[in-house]
């Protein structure tokens, strides 16, 4: 169990490190140019900076605390923080009828219910 989590949280911890960087550092106008980022030519550039910077703080939050041995907690509370985030994803997405943005989302959300879940019960630290 413990192993499985630790994956899953990597996982997650990569894609929102991916996510972080592009919406922290490239152009917004470069984003809604590419395929899913249509989304970022209705928003500012600081919500998506702001979200990117959030995305980081979370890839932080689902490893480090945990690898440091320093408030292990904070691993379930991001989790259940990605959680949110992703249900706004979906909502967004959902509403510009981009489905396979939402399903990926929606397994995304999945993931991080089962290190919240996880990290919060059975495999605790």
């Amino acid at each position: 169990m413990n192993l499985a989590l630790w994956i899953t949280a990597g996982l997650l911890a990569v894609v929102a490190l991916a996510g972080g960087i592009s919406k922290t550092f490239v152009p917004r106008e470069k984003l809604a140019s590419a395929h899913g980022g249509g989304w970022t030519g209705d928003v500012g550039d600081g919500f998506v900076r702001t979200l990117g910077v959030l995305e980081l703080l979370a890839a932080a939050g689902l490893v480090l605390p945990a690898v440091t041995g320093v408030a292990p907690v904070l691993v379930p509370v991001t989790a259940t923080a990605w959680v949110l985030l992703m249900t706004g994803a979906m909502i967004t997405h959902g509403r510009r009828g981009e489905r396979p943005f939402v399903a990926l989302n929606l397994f995304y959300l999945a993931l991080a219910l089962v290190v919240a879940v996880g990290r919060f019960g059975p495999g605790a630290f």
